[in-house]
């Protein structure tokens, strides 16, 4: 339940802190006093979207704040502590809102909004003054009935299959597709394959040709050079070589009288060693150049042949051969592509009977959840004065040429939910058949229709709070003294705050609360009061007869509560 609402600077609200209690928690005021704001409040705690228009004029920061009781709650401790929030009996719930963006908080540890929302969903239903039209769309049936905790196992063991067969449908989709776009391409990489395979390409040979070619192109210039240090080192009339002999045996003979000479022989024995090496190198060397011209010409040929590949496509010549081994796959991918394709179709005509077998496990879930909602709520409904209400939830199968499943030879649609279209139908009205509700039902009727529905789900779900605003659209008199005594007896599952402007729904509050606005210091600003048991009674009389309380409505209140309070 919700312990306490603390909410300051949110719209007209300037500071408020209000102590709720288990039951029914009644608000009511006058037309535009704030209830909506306070609810607005609540809803921006539980994670809904937050507008800064929401900032009270003049300050920094809207906040609003919650402390609610969950005792011991395996779930919640189990989420809270994955997202690192010490778990506690007594959750408090904040949220601030800045110009800047808004910040979340469980326990004063900072949290993303969803795991506020998420934490929200499973503490509070809020039904807001919009939420009936949100009945009368086809489209939101089916959640209804799978919010029940006997279909969500079924559902989920549904989606499981869907999600399989979603991927090996993507698979045959995407092979389906690189088949046509291969087969587009086809005749072009065979040429390249073809083209690039005569290339006999190899990633060091631009290297190599370049290394080979500056041979050949010098070749002349390598043998006249060799040849001029043969001639230093072998002259007819005086060599080089014979020069440093001369050197080496002049220092030998200094060296025996001045031992400084010893170094310089040193060196000049090694020179003479090295340049004797060159000279027989050089010697070898010219025997082995090769003038070849032919070779040459060659060599240029296939130097153009890679040049031009390389221009044409746009690629080194490591990338060409990368290329040329992605296509080449490709091609025999191709050959391939019927058996990989026949593959996917069995595989997908195996994973149809299991979706199958799972859809048709979901529907059937779904038509018995129908007939226990349909039964529930006619129950409820004559409680709140539909004596004659009939409540159809049809549940159809979603036929489509192209459905992944056939039921009676029937081809089905599957979606993420399911395979079913899922309506309510009702008739409030001996001897008429059910219609759509949209169609039929009156604001009140789907008031009370919709009343049914949260008590039924309150029910299943063990939700802890409840929360309405202005749940009594459309309805007054007898039938919101019935409303009325329906959530009274509802607050003895979960505790229960709501807004109204019915009195004989007010009578049945386990406690009374009323909004006001007045102006302080020249503002305008929302408070809430708890009323006394007296207070309580001229309240209602007040709703009653308006601004003039007469002794006629103080004694119907009276009568009003203690009437509720006896069935209670």
């Amino acid at each position: 339940m919700i312990k306490s609402l603390y909410i300051k600077d949110f719209a007209l609200i300037d500071e408020l802190d209000v102590q709720f209690e288990e039951g029914l928690n009644i608000l009511t005021g006058q037309t535009g006093a704030g209830k909506s704001i306070i609810i607005g409040a609540l809803n921006m705690i539980l994670g809904e979207r937050a507008d800064t228009e929401v900032i009270r004029q003049g300050a920094d920061k809207a906040i609003s704040e919650a402390t609610i009781l969950v005792g011991d709650n395996g779930w919640m401790k189990s989420f809270l502590e994955e997202n690192a929030v010490d778990f506690s009996p007594e959750l408090i719930l904040r949220r601030e809102i800045r110009q800047t963006g808004s910040r979340a908080f469980i326990n004063d540890t900072p949290v993303n909004i969803s795991v506020l929302k998420q934490v929200g969903d499973q503490l509070v239903d809020l039904h807001g003054q919009h939420d009936h039209q949100l009945l009368l769309k086809d489209e939101n049936h089916l959640g209804v009935i799978d919010r029940f905790d006997s279909v969500q196992p079924v559902l989920k063991e549904y989606q499981a299959e869907f999600r399989k067969m979603t991927e090996l449908q993507k698979e045959l989709k995407n092979l389906e597709k690189s088949e046509r776009e291969l087969k587009e391409k086809t005749e072009l990489y065979q040429f390249q394959v073809k083209e690039l395979e005569a290339a006999g390409l190899n990633p060091d040979e631009e290297e190599q040709l370049a290394a080979e070619m500056n041979l050949l192109d010098n070749a002349e210039d390598l043998d006249q050079k060799a040849a001029a240090i043969t001639e230093i080192g072998n002259g007819d009339e005086i060599s080089l070589m014979d020069m440093l002999n001369t050197i080496k045996l002049n220092l030998e003979d200094m060296a025996r009288i001045e031992p400084e000479f010893e170094t310089y022989l040193q060196e000049v024995s090694t020179a003479r060693i090295s340049i004797q090496e060159t000279i027989q190198f050089a010697e070898r060397y010219r025997a082995r150049i090769e003038f070849n011209p032919q070779r040459l010409e060659k060599l240029r040929q296939r130097q153009a042949e890679l040049k031009r590949l390389q221009k044409k496509y746009a690629r080194t010549i490591p990338e060409l051969i990368q290329y040329y081994n992605q296509i080449k796959s490709e091609l025999n991918t191709a050959e391939n592509f019927d058996i990989e394709i026949e593959r996917i179709e069995n595989a997908i005509s195996n994973q149809a009977e299991n979706l199958k077998e799972k859809a048709v496990a979901l529907h059937e879930k779904r038509l018995t959840t129908g007939r226990q909602l349909s039964a529930e709520i006619v129950e409820a409904l004559k409680n709140l004065g539909i004596m004659n209400g009939q409540f159809v939830v049809s549940v159809e199968w979603l036929k489509s040429e192209n459905g992944w499943i056939k039921v009676n030879g029937q081809p089905i649609d599957c979606q993420e939910h399911g395979c079913d279209d899922v309506r309510f139908f009702i008739s409030t009205n001996k001897g008429e058949e059910p219609k759509p509700l949209a169609k039929i039902a009156s604001g009140g009727e789907i008031s009370r229709v919709m009343l049914s529905l949260k008590s039924i789900l309150a029910k299943e779900h063990h939700l802890p709070v409840m929360i309405f605003d202005e749940i009594d659209n459309g309805i007054s008199g007898n039938i919101s003294e019935k409303v009325g005594r329906e959530m009274r007896k509802l607050s003895e599952h979960c505790q229960i705050v709501a807004i109204t402007h019915q009195p004989q729904i007010a009578s049945q509050a386990h406690k009374h609360y009323r909004v006001e606005k007045m102006e302080d210091g020249g503002r305008t600003i929302t408070k809430i009061e708890p009323l006394s048991e007296e207070e309580h009674i001229r309240e209602v009389a007040s709703l009653m007869s308006g601004e003039e309380i007469t002794e006629s409505a103080l004694s119907s209140a009276r009568e009003l509560i203690e009437r509720g309070g006896m069935r209670n």
